[in-house]
C-alpha cells in the first residue's frame, strides 16, 4: 500500500482518540484496529501494527502501576511474569505464521468475544467477580496453580489479539484472591509483559507499517494527556457502553465485509 500524509495525519488524530479512550474506560484496540483495516492494511498487518502503535502507552501505565503490583500468596509476580512472557510469546509467533484469509474469517469472533468480556468487565456488577477477594481468606495452593495456568492462556490470546485482555486479567486476579486495586496494577505490569514478547517478534517478522505504528504512538501519547482531562468531565459508564455498542458494531461490520 501506499502511505500518504493525509493517512497519517488521520491516524495520529484517531491514536489521539485511541489514547484517550484508553485512558477513560478502555477499549481503544476497537477504535483503532478498523481505521487500519480501512486504510488497506490485511486484518494481520494492521493487528500487529495497532500493537506496536499502542505499546508506549501501556509501557507508562506499568510504570505508575508497578509500585502497587504483586503476586498471588506464594506466587511472585516474577513467576506471573515468566508464565505471561511465554503466553505472549507463543501467541504472537502464532499470529505471524497465521494466514491473512484465516485470521480474516477468525477476527469477527476474536472481537465478538473480546466486546462481551469488555461488557461484562465494565458494565457488570463488580461485587460478584471480587468477592472472593474481600472475604479475608488467603489463595490456597490449587488457586495460585490455576492462576498460572489461566493466566498462560490469556497471555497466548494476548499476544495473538489483544483486544479484551485487561479484562481477562483482570477477572482472573481477583477471582483468584487479589485486592482489586491491587490486581488492576498487576494487570497492567502483566500486559505489557505479554506486549514486550509481541514487540520484539512482531518487529522481527518485517510485517508493522512502521510509519503507521509511530504515527499511532504519538496520537495515542498524546491522547492520554486529553483523557486525564476528559476523565474528570464525562461519566465513565457512558464511555465503556460506547466501547460495547462499538464492539458489536464493528463485528457485525467484520462478519459482512
Amino acid at each position: 500500500m501506499t502511505l500518504t500524509w493525509d493517512m497519517l495525519a488521520w491516524v495520529l488524530v484517531m491514536g489521539v482518540y485511541t489514547g484517550a479512550q484508553n485512558f477513560m474506560a478502555g477499549g481503544g484496540t476497537f477504535i483503532i484496529y478498523p481505521v487500519l483495516l480501512l486504510l488497506g492494511l490485511d486484518p494481520v498487518t494492521a493487528s500487529m501494527t495497532a500493537a506496536m502503535g499502542l505499546f508506549p502507552n501501556q509501557i507508562s501505565s506499568a510504570h505508575v502501576s508497578r509500585p502497587l503490583a504483586m503476586g498471588l500468596g506464594t506466587l511472585t509476580l516474577r513467576a506471573l511474569g515468566v508464565v505471561s512472557l511465554a503466553g505472549g510469546c507463543v501467541g504472537a509467533l502464532l499470529l505471524v505464521v497465521t494466514p491473512s484469509s484465516f485470521f480474516t474469517r477468525l477476527v469477527p469472533w476474536l472481537v465478538l468475544f473480546a466486546t462481551g468480556v469488555f461488557a461484562w468487565g465494565s458494565l457488570a456488577r463488580p461485587s460478584a467477580v471480587v468477592a472472593s477477594a474481600a472475604d479475608g481468606n488467603g489463595p490456597d495452593k490449587p488457586a495460585q496453580r490455576r492462576l498460572l495456568g489461566v493466566q498462560f492462556l490469556i497471555a497466548v490470546y494476548g499476544g495473538y489479539f489483544a483486544a479484551g485482555i485487561g479484562f481477562l486479567m483482570l477477572a482472573a486476579l481477583t477471582i483468584s484472591g487479589q485486592p482489586p486495586r491491587a490486581a488492576i496494577a498487576t494487570k497492567n505490569v502483566l500486559i505489557v509483559v505479554v506486549t514486550s514478547a509481541s514487540f520484539v517478534i512482531f518487529a522481527l517478522a518485517a510485517r508493522v507499517v512502521w510509519p503507521v505504528a509511530v504515527a499511532l504512538a504519538v496520537g495515542a501519547l498524546g491522547g492520554s494527556f486529553l483523557g486525564a482531562w476528559l476523565i474528570q468531565r464525562v461519566p465513565n459508564r457512558w464511555l465503556k457502553a460506547y466501547v460495547v455498542l462499538l464492539g458489536v458494531g464493528l463485528s457485525l461490520w467484520l462478519f459482512l465485509r
